[in-house]
C-alpha cells in the first residue's frame, strides 16, 4: 500500500513532539489531515501554524472517548497513531497510565477504525523498548524474546500485537515503527530538554540521573519522518514492522557536555545521581543501538549521526527555551 497523495488522514497525537512535525510533513505533501488531540500533554502551539490550511482539521479530544469519533474516522483512508504517554518515568509513580493511554487507547481505536469500514492502515509509533536489554547490538526487527523492562515498553509491545492480530482477524493492515531517541525542534521531554532546562535554573550545576554511560540512539526528527515515509512507500503486505534509528550511539555525559557547550558555559560541575546499575530509573534501558538494515535496503539513510542530532537539537531547543541567550 503505498501512499496516495490527496488521501485523507488521521494523525493522533497531533498536537506532541512528533505528531506536530508528522502533521506538517503530510499537510505539505497534500493530503488532508484530522488530527486529533487532547492537549494533556501536547502543545497547540506546534500545530498553530497549520490552522489556516483548509485541508488541516484539529480536533480536540481524548481517545477514551473514541466513540465520539466515529465521524471522523470515517472520513480517513489510513490513521497514524502517534499518541500515547510521552514520559516514560510517568509508570513509577502511577502504574496505569501506561494500560490506559497506550494499551487501552490503542483497543479502542483499533476497534474504532474496524467499524468504520474504510480506514485500512494504521501506521503505529512504537518503541526500542520493547527489546528490553537486548544482549545483541546492533538489535534486528527478528531479535527475541522480548522482555521488556519497563511498563511503556511492556504496553507498546501489547499494542503492537492488537494491530497484528486485527491485521490477521479483521483485514487492517499494519505498520509498526519502533522508534529510537527521536529529537528536533519542539521536544519537550528527554534528556536534552532536561538539561537545557536545568542549566537555565543553575549554569554551574547539573544533575545527572544514572551514571552517565548510559549510551543510546538518537536520531533526528527529519531523518526519522523521511524513514516512515520509504518504508511507507515500498509497504505491501499485512503487517510489518521497521527499525527507525541512528548509526551510533551517544552516551548522556556526551550530551551534557554538548549542551553545555551550545549554551556557552564554562566549567560546569556533572554531579551523577546513580540509580539502579547505572541506569537513570528503574525500567531505563542503558544501552539501545537498531539495526536498520531492514530499512536501508528500502534506499533510507540517515543525514545525521547521532551527536550532530543532539547537537542541532540542542541549539534549537535553546533557541525555543532560552531566547536571551541567543
Amino acid at each position: 500500500m503505498g501512499l496516495e497523495r490527496g488521501g485523507v488522514v488521521m494523525v493522533t497525537g497531533a498536537a506532541g513532539f512528533m505528531g506536530s512535525h508528522l502533521c506538517e510533513r503530510l499537510a505539505g505533501s497534500g493530503f488532508e489531515v484530522y488530527a486529533l488531540d487532547n492537549l494533556s500533554t501536547g502543545r497547540i502551539e506546534g500545530i498553530a501554524h497549520l490552522m489556516g490550511d483548509e485541508r488541516f482539521h484539529f480536533v480536540k479530544e481524548d481517545l477514551l472517548n473514541v466513540d465520539r469519533l466515529a465521524g471522523v474516522i470515517g472520513e480517513c483512508d489510513m490513521v497514524f497513531h502517534f499518541a500515547a504517554n510521552p514520559e516514560v518515568r510517568a509508570a513509577l509513580t502511577d502504574s496505569h497510565i501506561d494500560f490506559q493511554q497506550n494499551l487501552m487507547v490503542t483497543h479502542r481505536l483499533l476497534e474504532a477504525v474496524r467499524r468504520s469500514g474504510r480506514a485500512k492502515l494504521m501506521v503505529f509509533a512504537s518503541t526500542s523498548t520493547v527489546y528490553g536489554d537486548a544482549r545483541v547490538l546492533p538489535t534486528p526487527e527478528d531479535y527475541a524474546p522480548l522482555k521488556p523492562i519497563s511498563l511503556y515498553g511492556a504496553t507498546k509491545l501489547g499494542c503492537e500485537a492488537l494491530i497484528a492480530s486485527y491485521a490477521h482477524t479483521f483485514g487492517l493492515k499494519g505498520l509498526v515503527f519502533r522508534f529510537a531517541n527521536i529529537v528536533g525542534p519542539r521536544l519537550r521531554h528527554g534528556v536534552i530538554h532536561d538539561f537545557i532546562v536545568k542549566l537555565k535554573a543553575d549554569p554551574r550545576r547539573l544533575e545527572i540521573l544514572g551514571d552517565g554511560t548510559q549510551a543510546k540512539s538518537y536520531l533526528y526528527i527529519d531523518d526519522c519522518l523521511e524513514g516512515v515515509f520509504t518504508a511507507m512507500e515500498d509497504f505491501k503486505g499485512d503487517f510489518e514492522v521497521y527499525n527507525v534509528g541512528g548509526e551510533d550511539q551517544v552516551n548522556v555525559k556526551a550530551i551534557a557536555e554538548i549542551v553545555a557547550e551550545e549554551m556557552d558555559l564554562k566549567d560546569v560541575e556533572f554531579k551523577f545521581l546513580g540509580g539502579p546499575e547505572g541506569r537513570g530509573w528503574p525500567g531505563d534501558v542503558k544501552a539501545m543501538l537498531l539495526d536498520c538494515g531492514k530499512l536501508k535496503a528500502l534506499g533510507w539513510k540517515p543525514k545525521y549521526s547521532g551527536a550532530e542530532a543532539v547537537r542541532l537539537t540542542a541549539r534549537q531547543l535553546i533557541w525555543e527555551l532560552c531566547p536571551q541567550r541567543t
